[in-house]
């Protein structure tokens, strides 16, 4: 049975585009977006979502342009437990 495909990479990128752009107009062009998962090199969402295109959030950064500004933040201390903290 072929693999159906579940995810429009291309839709996606419209409309993620369109959306952030008309909320970054209703907060005087300033706008925190939090990036779940992987930014690059997302293969477990792409196995969860058949078409998925392990790149697509740099692809929408990418069409954003000059629009955005990226501030990075990697925790690269061991494993995390809340209820130690």
């Amino acid at each position: 049975m072929p693999l159906k495909i579940g995810f429009d990479n291309e839709r996606y990128l419209t409309e993620q585009t369109s959306a952030i752009l008309d909320r970054v107009k209703k907060f005087e062009n300033k706008l925190y977006l939090e990036f779940g998962g992987k930014l690059l090199f997302d293969y477990h969402a792409a196995r969860v979502l058949p078409g998925f295109d392990p790149n697509v959030k740099m692809r929408l950064l990418q069409k954003l342009g000059e629009n955005s500004e990226v501030i990075l933040c990697i925790y690269a201390g061991g494993s995390y437990d809340a209820r130690e903290a």
